[in-house]
């Protein structure tokens, strides 16, 4: 596999071995051994997949303190993702990291915990995979509201479909105001 340098700590853009022929092809999507090779040690406890339409812009999601890594790709289609940094002692903390994901390149993002993380649909529909390092907690669940000024994320839709719950997240400002205190 090739790990391509995101620029953040512990971040990774993993691009998997794929063997094609006439019949299709094969990848490994995880491989405990090989990824600790390159630095994931995390144990991963829950797998998630979402499907969703076009401009659907979900996140920048995290949990505050239950923080979940992420190693997401995705499996029919393609979004533009994004990883931002939330570890107040880190060396990149308030930087984020965007990549395309999709089907036709099997590319992935591991996203370590203490990172927000949120995508765009840019296909049709996506299908959407994640292995996660802690359970759910929605009474542990926040966010950073997508469009925020300081963060001055490019994402390439105009209008995005975001959810209710989306649209109130907080600033980064406020998150830095709660965590910095």
């Amino acid at each position: 596999m090739k790990v391509i340098d995101t620029g953040l700590d512990g971040c990774l853009h993993i691009q998997p071995n794929v063997f094609k022929d006439e019949r299709g092809f094969f990848l490994e999507v995880f491989h405990e051994k090989k990824y600790a090779e390159i630095g994931i040690l995390d144990k991963f406890v829950q797998d998630n997949r979402s499907r969703s339409i076009r401009n659907v812009l979900r996140g920048l999601h995290f949990q505050m303190c239950k923080p979940q890594g992420k190693l997401v790709s995705v499996t029919a289609g393609e979004v533009f993702d994004v990883a931002l940094d939330l570890r107040p002692t880190s060396t990149t903390f308030g930087k984020h990291y965007s990549v395309i994901l999709s089907s036709d390149t099997h590319n992935q993002l591991y996203i370590p915990p203490g990172f927000a993380h949120g995508f765009c649909v840019l296909s049709e529909t996506a299908d959407f995979q994640y292995k996660c390092t802690s359970f759910y907690d929605p009474n542990d669940e926040s966010g950073i509201i997508w469009d925020d000024i300081e963060l001055n994320i490019s994402w390439p839709i105009d209008k995005p479909i975001i959810s209710a719950k989306d649209q109130k997240l907080l600033s980064f400002a406020e998150f830095k105001s709660r965590v910095l205190a």
